[in-house]
This record gives structure tokens, sequence and C-alpha cells, in this order.
């Protein structure tokens, strides 16, 4: 798994760090989107918020992990696929939030639907939000 982080954030253009390298690797131990609270228990005490906050940003900046709303208007990551790049999000698919475990989901497979625009309105970005239980949980219940 190192050398997958070293290679991606080498192809990104970005300097190998260690806080860079412990947040992604949490990103690649999880199967689901981690909010910043979830990164700071993973990286533990050793990097402090801000610095959190500037790595995700520049990951953000760079089409290495790309933001999902959630219903509380906050904000949760997860990793971006090979098509995304600096500046260049592909994530037009639909964003799932488990109601039982709270965990979010990419389903790469489920394609937000066009959303037909009147004249004089552009979309840029369109983000799609489905809740209910996961799979994990159905399986667990």
């Amino acid at each position: 798994m190192e050398q997958k982080i070293i290679d991606l954030l080498k192809r990104s253009g970005l300097s190998i760090t260690d806080g860079r390298k412990k947040i992604l690797e949490g990103f690649f131990q999880e199967n689901s989107a981690l909010a910043h609270a979830d990164i700071e228990l993973h990286v533990g005490a050793d990097f402090d918020r801000v610095t959190i906050y500037r790595t995700l940003q520049t990951f953000v900046d760079k089409g290495i992990i790309h933001t999902i709303p959630t219903p509380d208007n906050a904000v949760v990551y997860a990793l971006c696929k090979d098509s995304c790049s600096a500046g260049h999000h592909h994530d037009n698919h639909v964003h799932f939030i488990c109601d039982n475990c709270n965990k979010t989901f990419c389903l790469e497979h489920v394609v937000v639907p066009a959303a037909k625009m009147p004249t004089g309105f552009n979309a840029t970005q369109i983000d799609m939000v489905v809740s209910g239980i996961c799979n994990f949980c159905n399986i667990l219940s």
C-alpha cells in the first residue's frame, strides 16, 4: 500500500511527507468516506487540525479526493478514481449514507442522472446523496 500512496503523490506533483502518507493510508484502509474527525483519529496526535485541513484541501485541489455533502451541512471526503485530476473531478456517481452505521459510500456504478437546466442556468456540479441501509448493515440484521 505504501508504494501505491507514494506513486499517487508523485503523479500529483506533491512532495512525499509523513503527514500526507498517513492521511492517504486512512483512505486506502477504509471502504467508506471519512470525516475530518475520522482522519484525526487515524493520524493521532502527530498532526494538528490545521495541517490535516490543509492537506485535505490540497488533495481536493489535486484531484486525489473529492468532497461529499452531508445532511447536516458538513462534508466528508472520499478517494477519487483515476479519472480525476487537478481541478477536474469526475465524481458524478451517487453517494450513499447509511442510516444505521452513518458511513458514506461512493456508488461508482450508479450514475447521477443528467439535469436539464432552464435557459440561462449552467450547472457546474450535481450532487446526489441517497440514504438508507447499506449492504453491510443489511447482512448484520
